[in-house]
């Protein structure tokens, strides 16, 4: 992990600045919120298939985000189903 030599102070709601120069470089929107151990970790959101985690060439399907390979999987799963 890199450190950036960056201190932020949470405020009395709780909020937390990410400073500009972190958000530009990473282009984030928005982040997901980790915790591990005594340590959170802040990750760039990046919505992934809700069957093998893949982020690439996803749809959403009644809000849940499938990739191209899990619809085709799913597909043939359906054929094989159907034939029955």
């Amino acid at each position: 992990m890199k450190a950036t030599g960056i201190v932020s102070t949470i405020d009395e709601v709780g909020r937390l600045v990410l400073p500009k120069k972190i958000r530009n470089q990473l282009d984030l929107k928005q982040v997901e919120i980790f915790i591990d151990g005594d340590s959170i970790v802040l990750k760039k959101y990046n919505p992934s298939c809700i069957f093998c985690g893949s982020a690439d060439a996803t749809v959403e399907y009644h809000g849940k985000k499938v990739c191209a390979d899990c619809i085709a999987k799913l597909e043939k799963i359906s054929d094989i189903a159907g034939d029955n």
